[in-house]
């Protein structure tokens, strides 16, 4: 009889493949989940510098013709691939300008490319339809630093070089309230797609610092965005009626939330009625007086099919915070957050329909917002003085919210969670969950099964 190919050597040989192939499998599960192709950071055949229009590194000298002057040349030579405009190392004072489409702006290491601190001459853009009006105070709003309106294919990328908002002369100005119209963002984009901001830091924005409104096809990654604790709204990045975005990989430590989701304010949000879809946060980590993960509470038009996961938070006033108000109206739904972990946080898991203000007295008491399918799982938490919080609105309750080994740990004696107008169900939650949750998902009669 013939030996068989799977004794001796053949079966050891047989016993490494099938080993080899299990480890192949193995590490293909453990590559780590990315979204980062939906907007990739393209090379570009032409490379220019700031310096070749004039631009000076020395701190001192006020480059916005410069970058104007580039940006205007990338434009109209339209350059087949796309043209780079880099800023090498040194200081580079400038005033707010705008990009174009299929440019990058590389930012090299010991670049800062810094925003002038006079606000006398800081040009004004109209609100966001969807607000109705500047966020702060009604009429224009300042432009951001950095703009881009209808583009397609731009990258902001570098070697860690850095964006300087200084934004302490605004807010000073928001302190002393002596402002005129709504503080600049540090970098936004409207109407556009294929937008990649990737390996620079961000900070001292004088407002939210990354803001993507209506736009698709947006990626932020292995980004830092830093600001004091105590700068007001320096939100971190706020996806705002757009879809397909990917957030991955970043450090933000800031004034308020470091990620929040939005899609426009009240009835002027309700009539654009443009929703934030699509969204993916994922191994982002960082501290905020507010919000970790926040979705509101400027979400009128709608926000759905949402991804949180891998993160981690600390130091920070809520670890997920949902928000919402009568008068808002639209929809949060379907969304999950996976795999969180918490430090020194004053709130684990917020849910509510009482939170944020209005943009005038125009708002209708009927426009009630639906909050559905929220499933959060896998969350730990540690040095976390209270549970959380599921508060609906009367006679709307908030529906399908789904809690699974959520354990959070470090309360005071006899912090529990607080609900109402609440339904869903809890399996696996420390300390208990309230009542109005189902204590597993089978009771609930099919209400965490999506």
């Amino acid at each position: 009889m013939a030996a068989s190919p799977l004794r001796g050597g053949g079966l050891a040989v047989a016993v490494l493949l099938v080993g080899a192939l299990a480890l192949l499998q193995v590490a293909r599960c453990d590559a780590a989940a990315t979204c980062v192709g939906v907007a990739p950071a393209r090379r570009r055949p032409e490379v220019v510098s700031i310096a070749d229009f004039g631009g000076v590194g020395d701190g001192r000298t006020l480059n916005t013709w410069a970058f104007r002057k580039a940006v205007y040349r990338i434009q109209h030579q339209r350059r087949r691939g796309g043209t780079e405009l880099r800023v090498p190392a040194g200081t580079w004072l400038a005033g707010s300008f705008n990009l174009t489409s299929h440019m990058t702006l590389f930012l090299a290491r010991g670049a800062v490319l810094k925003a002038t601190q006079d606000a006398r001459g800081w040009p004004l853009v109209e609100p966001l339809p969807s607000y109705g009006r500047g966020r702060e105070l009604p009429g224009a709003r300042y432009a951001s630093f950095i703009n881009g309106n209808g583009l397609r294919d731009v990258v902001i990328t570098g070697d860690k070089g850095v964006i300087d908002g200084q934004g302490e002369v605004w807010w000073n100005m928001w302190r002393q309230r002596t402002l005129q119209h709504t503080r600049p963002n540090l970098v936004e984009f409207m109407h556009s797609t294929g937008i990649h901001i990737s390996n620079i830091v961000l900070k001292n924005s004088p407002f939210w610092n990354i803001h993507p409104v209506y736009c698709d096809n947006v990626v932020v990654t292995n980004m830092m965005i830093l600001a004091p604790h105590d700068s007001p709204n320096t939100d971190g990045i706020d996806p705002d009626s757009s879809t397909n975005v990917c957030i991955e990989d970043s450090y933000i430590s800031t004034g308020d939330d470091l990620v929040a989701i939005k899609s426009g304010w009240d009835e002027y949000g309700i009539a654009y009625g443009r929703p934030s879809s699509g969204i993916t946060i994922r191994r982002v980590r960082g501290s905020s007086p507010f919000s970790g993960i926040a979705i509101g509470s400027e979400a009128s038009g709608g926000v759905r099919d949402v991804l949180v996961e891998d993160c981690s938070i600390f130091n920070s006033g809520y670890g997920i915070h949902i928000k919402t108000n009568v008068g808002r109206g639209g929809y949060i739904r379907n969304v999950t957050v996976d795999n969180v972990r918490m430090s020194g946080v004053r709130s684990g898991v917020r849910i509510a329909g009482d939170v944020g203000d209005h943009p005038d007295g125009r708002f209708s008491q009927l426009a009630v917002p639906t909050v559905d399918a929220v499933r959060i799982r896998n969350v730990w938490g540690v040095g976390v003085q209270q549970p959380g919080s599921l508060e609906g609105i009367r006679n709307s309750p908030f529906t399908r919210i789904c809690l699974s080994n959520v354990k959070l740990f470090g309360w005071r004696n006899g912090a529990a969670w607080r609900c109402r107008d609440v339904r869903g169900a809890a399996l696996g939650v420390h300390p208990s969950p309230c009542a109005e949750l189902a204590t597993s998902f089978a009771s609930a009669a099919g209400s965490c099964s999506y």
